[in-house]
């Protein structure tokens, strides 16, 4: 039996039996070190009411699937200390790879001011930085799945106060092989000039640079389904890319239990051989609390609360638009009768989606969640010889444990 397996079938376990009122399992203390236990296990259903593709990989056509699957099974150990020394090793049983695995040292003492080396999140993307198991909708926005560089290994620099931070970093491939390559360099500064509890108001800028592997890039997005296996906008394979630069502009503002969340992106790559590519996108998204929780601040990012009524739970009701355009060129009639049109440029097509939703936190360690996507797609055919709409609707649900 392959690792993964094992692990995956310790992750189940852990869900099974941690006692619900702990938000993660201290372990013991060894060479100065206080180690804690920490886990998250999701499950996800989603319905597709298709309309030209079939998002699940099955056969074209309008039609109606299904698809269940356990979406993550995370273990995660963590040790503060000796002395200003944090460090944690994070492994996903269920993808099979690792996660956070890094030593962070904290200078003069201050949370605020630490060098870390090991794999981490690189700093760009609020929502890319957020705690997974405190996402407002189950699908992270299409765009900061595509444009955002997560985990790496790499060192970083970080400086800051309780109502701003600036953070730099150097980064390589994923630690897991065989995943993520491309070494580059990334920055991330915010600044919140209201920091009150109940209340804050965040900015953020972003920039990261990095290499392409093997000098091809490809931009593509899923309709905000994680199970899905088609995406609807598609670059199609870039060979003769060198670098990829993307901005990252941020903002949120939350009051008592109402929260606003945004982030636009901007992505250009440097070709060799064709004129650069650039391609950009954004979300906007609204959160409230219908149970009067609010959310804390921390670091840059923001963080859910327990429920003020932990046997009735906390509920919350939210709403997204993502916008994303992959188009960087024109569409001409050909001056030959009968040819199909020319392209110039890039057509990997535009999606727009809407996402409405409801999360419900039990106590400290359960949550569900039900969301509904709506699709309106358009792409350049080369056998239609011309732009097609696909405009598919998503019933999507997830069941949470996490200690």
């Amino acid at each position: 039996m392959k690792l993964h397996h094992q692990l995956l079938t310790v992750a189940v376990a852990a869900a099974l039996y941690v006692p619900a009122a702990h938000a993660e399992v201290a372990i013991d203390v060894i060479g100065g070190s206080e180690i804690t236990f920490e886990g998250l296990v999701q499950a996800d259903g989603n319905w597709y009411d298709n309309d030209v593709v079939d998002l699940n990989g099955g056969d074209a056509g309008n039609g109606k699937n299904s698809e269940f699957e356990l979406r993550r099974a995370e273990l995660v150990l963590k040790g503060k200390g000796p002395g200003n020394v944090e460090w944690v090793v994070g492994y996903d049983a269920k993808a099979d790879k690792f996660l956070d695995t890094n030593v962070k040292y904290k200078l003069l003492g201050n949370a605020n001011h630490f060098i870390q080396v090991g794999q981490f999140k690189q700093p760009n993307s609020l929502e890319e930085l957020s705690s997974t198991k405190n996402n407002d909708f189950i699908s992270k926005a299409a765009v900061t799945n595509t444009y955002a560089v997560a985990r790496r290994l790499g060192g970083a620099y970080s400086y800051g106060q309780d109502n701003w931070s600036v953070t730099a970093s150097a980064f390589g491939r994923e630690l897991t092989r065989n995943l993520a390559h491309g070494s580059g360099y990334g920055a991330r500064g915010t600044w919140a000039p209201i920091n009150e509890k109940g209340q804050v108001l965040h900015f953020g800028l972003s920039y990261v640079n990095y290499d392409t592997d093997a000098d091809t890039l490809r931009v593509r997005a899923r309709p905000n389904a994680d199970l899905a296996t088609a995406r609807l906008v598609d670059s199609g394979n870039l060979v003769d890319t060198d670098r990829v630069s993307t901005i990252g502009a941020e903002a949120m503002y939350f009051q008592g239990p109402f929260k606003a969340q945004a982030e636009y992106y901007t992505s250009k790559a440097k070709r060799m051989a064709n004129d650069n590519y650039t391609s950009d996108g954004y979300y906007v998204s609204g959160v409230w609390n219908v149970t009067g929780e609010s959310w804390s601040y921390k670091g840059g990012t923001p963080g859910t609360g327990l429920p003020n009524n932990p046997a009735g739970g906390q509920w919350q009701l939210g709403v997204r638009y993502d916008h994303m355009d992959l188009n960087d060129g024109n569409l001409a009639a050909n001056p030959v009768a009968g040819r199909p049109p020319i392209v110039d440029g890039v057509l990997g097509g535009k999606m727009d989606i809407w996402t409405v939703g409801a999360n419900w936190y039990w106590r400290s360690n359960f949550k569900l969640m039900l969301n509904y996507v709506m699709v309106d797609s358009k792409k350049y055919n080369s056998t239609a010889r011309g732009f097609v709409n696909d405009d598919p609707n998503i019933l999507e649900a997830r069941a949470q444990f996490f200690w």
